[in-house]
């Protein structure tokens, strides 16, 4: 398989080739762009770090109009400085992908990944019921603190697309225990 470069530019990975595309529409990682007729493939910094551990990418910065090929502990380092909780992100991220799920980033439903069943690809359109979001995933150390009133807003949300919300707790030896989290109406 092809290892493709990708360049670095804040907290996203762009990958300068066509090519690339296909890791979109084999696997979900990364978003095509522009949509229409896409030049490059655009990568969240986790599913770039994810994609660099598995030797599928290698990443660079440009310095001095020289390209400057990261190591992963160095990836790792900026993701934890760039990506609030990091760490506990890729984790979940790594695991859930790791189990064949297709992951995808969840803000706009208030947590950080949206997860979809084995097997299913990305498309746009009218979906079969079993390609819509099957849960909304938010990854928190176990040590993090949070608000109930925001828990309940991601559990609203999740529900409201007719996706299980889970709270993803990751200890200090990076076991992770996975909490469904339903709203209940009496």
């Amino acid at each position: 398989m092809k290892v493709f470069e990708g360049e670095l530019i804040g907290e996203r990975v762009i990958i300068w080739n066509k090519e690339a595309i296909k890791l979109y529409e084999e696997g979900g990682y990364g978003k095509p762009m522009p949509l229409q007729n896409p030049e490059r493939l655009e990568l969240d910094l986790i599913e770039a770090i994810y994609l660099a551990e598995k030797n599928v990418i290698k990443v660079f910065v440009m310095e001095n109009n020289k390209k400057r090929m990261l190591e992963l502990k160095e990836l790792m380092r900026i993701g934890e400085e760039k990506v609030n909780q990091f760490h506990a992100q890729y984790v979940v991220y790594s695991d859930l992908r790791n189990r064949g799920y297709l992951v995808k980033t969840g803000y706009k439903f208030g947590a950080h990944f949206r997860v979809y069943e084995k097997g299913v690809k990305i498309k746009r359109g009218p979906k079969a019921p079993f390609e819509h979001t099957k849960f909304v995933v938010h990854a928190v150390p176990e040590e993090a603190a949070f608000s109930l009133p925001e828990m309940s807003r991601a559990v609203r949300l999740a529900h409201n697309i007719r996706a299980t919300f889970v709270w993803a707790v990751v200890d200090k030896e990076n076991d992770i225990t996975y909490y469904e989290i339903k709203r209940l109406k009496p």
